[in-house]
């Protein structure tokens, strides 16, 4: 590949330079790092810089940017002869840690046939074992609170209150002891030989061990102990490390600017001390650190190191040049003038750069007059109302063009799709909402191959026929038919006497004699020739069969592409386990049809959402959920200082519950004192309160890059709003929203 074929931009081409070796790559946003990665990986397999048995590595962080990427390196190799599916493997980090678990479930403590606990039933389990823990512990918290006696009731019986917060503290709790692979059995031990008290930790230590229990009655693990015990492979097992690192000799991260310790760990034991390794990211677009252990400090750090070439994506083709300035003085007003200097790190050069004028993505023609930031004073109804208003009026005008309203969470958000269905407005809200829709297409081959793994059960083949006839469910009385011939099926003493009649079809002839069972006849035997079909792939390559039964269950193009992508993934599989057979392979698709949305990339409501195919709607989702996308027209939501605070005197913090006195931020205080057992510290390190106030500050830091994310999604139009909140005058318009609409005055 040259750039003679397509034109570089003068970032692209350096980054496409490389050969070997660790570089680090800060990439603004719209300025195609997907795309450059994507490229470079291409490149490396063109080059012959892998032999015919290798894997360019490539991980990212959700699962619509597997696919994405999947597809961005095929088709970039089919444009140079080249097979697409071969010499490269895209994984979330669940999906990496998943592979490397698979190698040696030994290491980890698991045999061969370990479970995958879904997200939903783990959440259940920490909720469960919370209740049971304050119903146990009632007076725990009462040193903590502050409240009248009246309020007592509240705070205990609202579900909201101080049982979610108990729940909040279990779930930061187990992450945090995962991330530094403590067990309970370790933290117990630690706890034994601590000269201080530490209360939460104890509540933390008890929840965990239940939860642990819970995992271990199911024989299952959870997503933060695959990662966990991926990494305790790779340690226990040297040979393990040098087969992996000669089948994966070069490691593209997308997405750094999130990764986590274990993530850095994980990718630097690979990668080898010498090994190449290749990390892009935007700091400036960290936005997960409270939800996760992320932390965009370990790629700064990696950047700074001696032996990493350092790089930079600086040109952008999304926004106007107008959209451009706002989102980089935001950056150079957080670093020089922020009133509040322990926040002022949190935006870093590069700036954004417009791309060179005979870029193929030119930068949309400036519209200074398309920028707007509303100052007027709203309540939260008024501003729902007003935003609608304008995004009305804005499809009347350009019907062609795309639109999102951005708000910074989900209940809100709805609050908005609430307003364009009462006015009868076009919308999408699908990133607001999950889809189970690829889980069942990947649970439907799954039955298939559990029935072919054992095919004289007819229970497996009554379920089988369900699934074949699984389109027409939302027809009540095909279905209804549909359930009569399952039953019928599946009180088949001699399968073989239905499928494989030795002497006749003696099973079947019991059907004929009676006129009211024609349909039934017939639908019998419409079906055995289906599955004697599918009895006669079972010694195709593990791909093949998935493809051909795939034929038979799909009639969706969404579902045939999904089939084709869980083929490969289990071509795969059977590569690293030769041994396997159809019940393994069976198994397998039923833990990713399980644990599909974080595990390996399977996920329909989060498969690369385009934007662009939805003109004239009015997009509606979070600012984290639009992270990664872009639209002509966009409006930021609840631009106050409860959302985006800067730490003055008058802000509220959302992690602080009203009912707990002196303002404390228990999940924070709970963290620091876990760090202070885990670490070196003297027990007088950790002092009250004051993990308290540096989670202020920390929330800060990620709000002004959340500010920035919302900014940089704009291509052309873009509006920012605020409101007082559900208690009129209790919100003010957030410090950095007055600072941006003082720039844009000051320009005009």
């Amino acid at each position: 590949m040259s750039d003679n074929i397509i034109k570089l931009r003068p970032g692209q081409k350096r980054i496409l330079e490389y050969q070997q070796g660790k570089m680090g790559i800060s990439a603004v946003p719209g300025s195609g790092k997907t795309w450059t990665l994507s490229y470079l990986a291409a490149n490396l397999i063109q080059n012959a810089k892998i032999e015919a048995d290798q894997e360019i590595l490539v991980v990212t962080l959700v699962n619509a940017a597997v696919d994405n990427f999947s597809s961005r390196i095929s088709t970039q190799l089919q444009a140079q002869n080249i097979m697409p599916g071969i010499g490269y493997r895209v994984r979330t980090l669940h999906g990496l840690a998943n592979d490397i678990v698979h190698e040696r479930p030994d290491l980890a403590g698991l045999g061969n046939d370990y479970q995958i606990m879904d997200e939903t039933e783990a959440a259940r389990i920490i909720e469960s074992v919370s209740k049971d823990w304050l119903n146990a512990h009632i007076d725990f918290f009462k040193p903590y609170l502050d409240y009248e006696d009246y309020q007592l009731e509240k705070i205990y019986n609202n579900p909201n209150n101080l049982p979610k917060l108990v729940e909040t503290l279990a779930i930061a709790f187990i992450r945090l002891a995962k991330d530094r692979q403590q067990t309970p059995e370790m933290l117990k031990k630690r706890l034994s030989d601590s000269p201080a008290s530490l209360p939460l930790i104890e509540m933390g230590a008890q929840i965990y061990q239940a939860y642990q229990d819970a995992l271990v009655y199911r024989a299952s693990v959870d997503f933060d102990d695959l990662i966990r015990l991926a990494l305790r492979c790779l340690k226990s097992d040297p040979a393990l490390v040098e087969m992996l690192r000669r089948r994966w000799p070069y490691i593209l991260e997308d997405e750094a600017q999130d990764s986590s310790l274990l993530q850095q760990e994980i990718l630097s034991l690979l990668a080898g001390e010498n090994g190449n390794w290749v990390r892009v990211g935007d700091p400036n677009q960290a936005i997960y650190e409270t939800f996760t252990t992320a932390s965009p400090q370990y790629l700064i750090d990696f950047l700074d190191q001696p032996n990493v070439v350092d790089r930079s994506l600086p040109e952008s083709g999304r926004s106007t040049r107008s959209i451009i300035n706002l989102a980089n003085h935001l950056i150079e007003w957080t670093q020089a003038e922020h009133p509040n200097p322990d926040v002022r790190a949190a935006l870093t050069p590069p700036l954004i750069e417009p791309t060179p004028d005979d870029d193929p993505q030119p930068n949309p023609p400036d519209c200074p007059d398309c920028i707007q930031f509303i100052e007027k004073q709203m309540t939260s109804d008024q501003e729902i109302r007003e935003v609608v208003d304008l995004a009305e009026e804005f499809l009347k005008e350009h019907p062609e063009k795309t639109i999102a309203i951005l708000s910074p969470r989900n209940s809100r958000g709805f609050k908005f799709v609430d307003e364009l269905k009462r006015r009868k407005l076009p919308y999408v809200d699908s990133l607001l909402r999950s889809s189970t829709a690829t889980r069942l297409s990947t649970g439907a081959i799954a039955n298939i191959l559990h029935y072919l793994s054992n095919p004289i059960d007819s229970r497996n083949l009554a379920s089988s026929y369900l699934v074949w006839r699984r389109a027409e469910r939302e027809d009540e009385d095909k279905w209804t038919f549909h359930q009569s011939v399952s039953r019928i099926i599946q009180k088949c003493d001699q399968v073989e006497d239905y499928l494989w009649p030795v002497a006749g079809e003696v099973w079947l002839d019991q059907f004929e004699a009676d006129a009211d069972s024609h349909s039934i006849l017939s639908e019998l035997y419409e079906y055995r020739e289906v599955v004697r079909q599918w009895h006669n792939t079972i010694f195709l390559p593990i791909d093949q069969l998935i493809l051909t039964i795939a034929q038979d269950l799909f009639l969706d193009s969404t579902e045939l592409a999904l089939a084709h992508k869980l083929s490969t993934l289990l071509r795969q599989i059977s590569d690293a386990h030769p041994d396997w057979r159809l019940p393994e392979f069976a198994e397998e698709l039923k833990n990713i049809a399980k644990n599909e949305r974080k595990f390996l990339g399977f996920s329909q409501d989060e498969q690369a959402f385009e934007p662009d195919l939805y003109p004239g709607k009015v997009l509606v989702a979070t600012m984290h959920k639009a992270k990664g996308l872009e639209w002509d027209c966009v409006f930021l939501t609840s631009a106050n200082n409860y959302n985006f605070p800067s730490g003055q005197e008058y802000d509220m913090f959302q992690s602080e519950k009203w009912f707990v006195k002196d303002q404390l931020n228990l999940e924070a205080e709970l963290v620091a004192q876990l760090k202070t057992l885990l670490g070196n510290h003297p027990f007088d390190w950790y002092q009250p309160g004051q993990a308290s106030l540096e989670a202020r500050q920390e929330f800060i830091r990620e709000r002004l890059r959340l500010l920035f994310v919302g900014i940089t999604r704009a291509r052309t139009w873009l509006t920012v709003t605020w409101n007082t909140g559900r208690i009129s005058n209790k919100n003010v318009p957030a410090l950095p929203f007055l600072e941006l609409l003082n720039y844009l005055e000051r320009r005009s």
